[in-house]
This record gives structure tokens, sequence and C-alpha cells, in this order.
């Protein structure tokens, strides 16, 4: 048995899905059952059984769990430490966003970190905003769309940032691109409608708001992505829903509406893991999406 084993099973624990605990390790899929299964044979007996496409606990694991999720946060707490002391001669940032800021948002903001703090190692993981909690504990900030929910690690703080206003996308040819600014999702609702994957905080509002007006949504197809959305729109298979900020540069392709009566509208929520000891490197990330924010606000 050995430290990262019982991390590992830990962080299992947490998620109650391989896949997904994977991700938050930067391991492979493979890799997390592997250790998985030398800890089972330290034991002698299951700890933890299939079900559906997650896992459950047994009776073993539920008594193990509380010795690996503290070996973890142990763990977990002197990685802060550690790169808290680093300072930002040598330091590394890890920055995991959702699609709509990792694509339209982060590159800008990190541009600008460089600038200030050419020496800091900037490496970065994007998802849709379920992946992004996911693998929390294995970055120093995130940025993600939508409601992070409650699943966030035991130390995360949640601090909310910018607003960004979501809009229907149409082909240029479409018979509600007659010129009109605006539709409500009563109109909306008699088209066949493109949605994100499940998990995408776009598809969380969309869906919401529909359910918030009694209104039924008529889905074509399901598919990954803001581009995914885009292309889907293009080829005609319906009405999509993305960040305005996501089609500032389209031509003629595609036309935008406003959600009308009231434009509908979500905040991007800063995350970090350790919010009680962050290290240098993302305090400092930290006061330059504030700095952002404040801009945009001026």
């Amino acid at each position: 048995m050995t430290p990262d084993q019982l991390i590992t099973f830990a962080t299992v624990a947490e998620h109650g899905n391989i896949s997904r605990a994977a991700l938050a390790l930067h391991l492979s899929q493979p890799a997390v059952s592997g250790q998985l299964r030398l800890l089972q044979d330290e034991f002698g007996e299951p700890l933890y059984q299939r079900d559906g496409r997650g896992i459950r606990l047994t009776s073993a694991g539920e008594q193990l769990r509380d010795y690996a999720a503290r070996l973890r946060d142990t763990f977990r707490g002197a990685q802060a430490l550690r790169d808290a002391m680093r300072g930002l001669e040598r330091g590394t940032l890890r920055i995991g966003a959702s699609t709509t800021p990792a694509s339209y948002l982060l590159p800008y903001l990190i541009a600008a970190f460089r600038k200030r703090y050419p020496d800091i190692a900037v490496s970065t993981i994007d998802g849709n905003t379920a992946e992004i909690v996911a693998a929390l504990g294995a970055l120093d900030v995130a940025i993600v769309e939508g409601p992070a929910g409650l699943e966030l690690p035991s130390g995360a703080g949640v601090t909310p940032w910018r607003e960004d206003e979501i809009v229907a996308i149409l082909p240029s040819n479409h018979p509600l691109a007659d010129g009109r600014e605006s539709a409500t999702l009563e109109v909306l609702g008699t088209c066949e409608l493109v949605l994100r994957e499940r998990g995408s905080g776009v598809r969380q509002i969309v869906e919401r708001a529909f359910a918030e007006r009694g209104v039924e949504m008529r889905v074509a197809l399901e598919i990954a992505g803001v581009e995914g959305v885009k292309e889907a729109v293009r080829a005609g298979m319906g009405i999509g829903f993305v960040s305005a900020m996501s089609i500032r540069h389209e031509k003629d392709a595609l036309r935008r509406l406003h959600i009308a009566p009231m434009p509908l509208t979500r905040r991007f929520s800063i995350l970090v893991p350790h919010a009680a000891a962050p290290s240098r490197a993302a305090a400092r990330f930290l006061e330059l999406c504030e700095e952002d924010a404040g801009a945009r606000a001026g």
C-alpha cells in the first residue's frame, strides 16, 4: 500500500467516477484502475463496486475513505505551502477553464500575466464546467461558466467574476433572421434547437430558463463544444445557444438574437482549491482578473 494509491482512492471516492478522478489526477483511466486493483489486493476484498457509469464504495471502502481523504488533504496542503514558499521567481501556475472562458478570455489574461511575470510557467486545461470542477484539486485556479455546484474540494473558494450574456444563434437564412433583435423563449421553443453536451454551463442555464417559463424544448442535436454548436447551426440543424463573446468575430453566416423580455445572463466564477493559502502566482493571477473586471465595469 502506497500514499499514491490512497490518494487515488480518495479522489475516486470523492468523485464517484473513475474517469473523472483520472482527469483530476492527470492520470490515464487504466493507471487509476491499476492503482485501485493493487490497493484492493492489499486489503484482500473489494473496496468498491461498479454502479452504472460510476462506482459505489463497499463497507470496507467506506471505512478506508476517511483515512485516505485525510492523507490526500494533508498532501494538498503541503503542495499549497510549497508553491506559496517558492515565490514568483521559479513558480508555476496551473489554470483550468471551462469552454467559453478558455477560448475567449483566458488567452488575453495569460498574455497579460506573462508580460508581468515572464518567469512563471503557465499550463492550462479546458473542459466543460463539470470536468473543470472535477479537476480542481490538481489546479491553482479555475474559471468556470454556470453554477459550480456544491461538489467542491474542502477548502475551495468561489468568487463571482464577470457577467456574460447567452444569446440564440441561427443561420442567416432562418425564418427568424428577419431583422429582429430578440425573441422570447416561447418563440424559440417552436423551433428545433442545438444544445451543448451535458455538464456544460450554457446548457444548464438554458434548460433552467426554459423550465422556469414552462416551455418545452425541441432538441434536434446535442453536440460538444461552442464551435460544434456553431457549425451545427451553420449546417441548418437548428437554433443554438452560446456566449455572446463567442460570435463577436462572426461575419454574415450567423445571426444572434437576445432573449426577451430579459436577456439571459450568467456570471463566470473563479475557483481556488486552496483559498486560505493560494500560491503567490495564483494570488497575482487573481489580482489581474480583478483588475480586468474593474476595468470593464468602469
